[in-house]
Parts: structure tokens; sequence; C-alpha cells
């Protein structure tokens, strides 16, 4: 038996291939255990607890921690053996990149979960499904540029060219995308300044209507007569942006003109009655009414007030039912509003005869 076990095969012995074999064995039988009893334990108390971050620190311990002892547990076992200067250097490359793959997925999946928790708390009203991808999009680039580097730089290659290879590559495809490069900036900064949301109702100079989508070059709108518009995300950060949905009140400021047959009276009174009227309403908030001047043919009253809403088919109630209440009361006071009038006084020629005659 003994002599069996003192067979060399491959620069080792039968014994020295059983132990290598044992030591992964039994090493992956104690972390199947572990697994099985002590992990899911801690994952069915987790789930009971009120925070997330202990549910976090387990299930990244199950995906990214058991398969890194796995991977230990078998790099100590081969590495018991004995093997050739290349066979050893492979051995040494595909644990560290196994290793690297799996603290790159742990890095970029906590910082993901990070960010995810920032909105939830910041929005917690808001769908910011399509912010969450595009940013982790940028994490992975990120972060599995630096792992790759860390990784290549522990290999024993020269960072130095690769990363002056990658420079200008880099310059010829920021040259050649230069505009969706923008785009893709500009999107962040729609993002992180927030200058409008989904469902907002905005105008970009001329053109007005809802926000549909905020994608990673483009946004859309719906328009008030019901065709797309789609504008590069360049031109909205570029652009004069009105608002609307984030409008808390809206002024209205008009001139109302009535007849000079107007009696005093009812001059004094009408900036009274204007108040009265305007200040009925819960929703609107009065401002000021004034004689404020004489025009050709009607005496000037200027009237402003706010109403108290960003809701455009609201303010347009209030202020329909306020003009039509202006308009009863001023009926029932006997003001009549006033319009256009031209006087034309007629001279009889026996008037003119009778004038006196002007002699310079």
């Amino acid at each position: 038996m003994q002599d069996f076990l003192n067979r060399v095969y491959l620069h080792n012995t039968i014994q020295d291939y059983l132990i290598a074999a044992g030591i992964i064995l039994i090493g992956s039988l104690l972390i199947t255990i572990f697994r099985k009893s002590v992990l899911s334990r801690l994952r069915a108390w987790t789930e009971n607890t009120h925070t997330r971050f202990d549910n976090f620190v387990v299930s990244s311990f199950s995906r990214f921690g058991i398969p890194a002892l796995h991977i230990i547990v078998i790099y100590i076992g081969l590495n018991y053996l004995k093997f050739t200067a290349l066979a050893n250097r492979i051995l040494i490359i595909a644990t560290t990149v196994a290793i690297t793959f799996l603290v790159i997925r742990f890095i970029t999946s906590s910082l993901v979960l990070l960010i995810r928790s920032y909105f939830r708390r910041r929005y917690p009203d808001t769908n910011y499904t399509n912010e969450v991808s595009a940013i982790s999009l940028i994490i992975n680039i990120i972060v599995w540029m630096i792992g790759l580097g860390f990784l290549f730089d522990n290999m024993g290659y020269d960072l130095t060219a690769i990363i002056a290879g990658l420079g200008i590559g880099g310059i010829a495809v920021a040259l050649a995308a230069q505009n969706i490069l923008g785009d893709l900036f500009n999107y962040f900064v729609i993002f992180l300044d927030r200058p409008f949301e989904v469902g907002d109702s905005i105008a970009v100079g001329d053109k007005n209507g809802t926000i549909e989508h905020i994608g990673v070059k483009t946004t859309r709108l719906r328009s008030l007569t019901g065709e797309q518009l789609i504008i590069a995300n360049s031109d909205l950060t570029s652009s004069r942006i009105h608002n609307y949905k984030r409008q808390e009140r809206r002024r209205v400021d008009f001139t109302l003109g009535v007849a000079y047959e107007t009696s005093t009276e009812n001059l004094k009174a009408i900036p009274g009655l204007l108040r009265d009227i305007i200040s009925e309403h819960e929703l609107v908030a009065f401002d000021r009414a004034h004689f404020a001047s004489y025009g050709e043919s009607a005496l000037n009253f200027t009237v402003v007030y706010n109403v108290l809403t960003s809701d455009f088919n609201q303010h347009m109630d209030l202020k329909q039912t306020i003009n039509l209440r202006i308009f009863e009361a001023f009926a029932a006071r006997g003001i009549e509003f006033a319009y256009p009038t031209r006087k034309l006084y007629v001279v009889s020629e026996q008037q003119q005869e009778n004038q006196p005659q002007r002699y310079n």
C-alpha cells in the first residue's frame, strides 16, 4: 500500500494528490455546511429586521464570499502539489483573475445599492429606474477599468503603454462621438440638477409639452397638439426652460374700462367692489385695483390678483367665475363698460352765419 502511495506522477506522489483532494473536499464540505446552516439562519433572521443593510451583507457574502472561499480552498489544495513554473504561473493568474472578478462585482453591487438607497430616501415618490441604470453603467465601467488595471499590474504588464494606447483611442472616439458624449453628460446634468421631471409641463423656446421620457441622449415631450417632440439633452440644458408644473401661483393682470358717463359715486365704489368679488374665493389672493388712467373712450381701472394653484384648468375656471361676477355686479349698479366711441357735433348753416366774423 505504501508503495502505491509513493508512486510519482508529474512530480507528485499519489499521497500528495490524495492530500490535495482531501483539502479541497473537506474545505468545500465545511463551506457548504456553513452556507446551509449558519448563513441560511442569518438570512432568515435579517428578513425580520427593519434595516436592509444586514440583508445586503448576508446576501453579498452568499453571492461573493462563498465562491471566494471555494476558490481559496481550491488554490490551497492545488498549491500543496508541485508543479512546473508555467503551471504555477497559470494557477496564480487564474486565482487572481477569479478573486478580482468577485471583488469588482462586490464593489459595483455595493455602490449601486448605495445609490438606490439614496434615491429611495431623496425621491420616494419618483421613478428613478432610468437614472440608476445609467449611473450603474458608468460605475461598472469605471470600477472594471480600475480593477483590470490593478490586475494587469499585478500580472507584471506595463500599464503605461496600455494607458497611452487607450488615451489615444479615447481621444479619437471622443472626437467622433462628441455630440453623443455631450448629450450623455447633459443627461447627468439634468439628472443631478433636476430642472424638470417626467410629468412636468415645460416650454422650451416656442415649443411646449409634457415630459414623457428622459433618455441618455434625448428627452421626449408630448405637445399640446398631440405630437411627440424629441429634443437633444444638450439643446435643453442650453435653453431657457419654463416649468409650469412648479408654478405655485398664476398672476392675473388686466385693465377694465368703464364709460365716461359713470357717476363719481360708482367710480369710487369700483375698487372696493372688485376687491370684494376677487376675495370671495379661497384660492385667489387679491393684490390691487385702482382707477389708473383716462383713456380715449374709457376710464381705466387696473386689476391684479393671484390664483394660488398651478393647475391651468382650475386657474381658468376661477378667472371665468370672477369675470362673470364682475359683469353681474356692474350690471346691478348700472355701471356700463366702455367701448370705442366718437361724438360728432353737427353745426347748421344758420349757426355758421350767426357766428361773428373774425379778422386778423
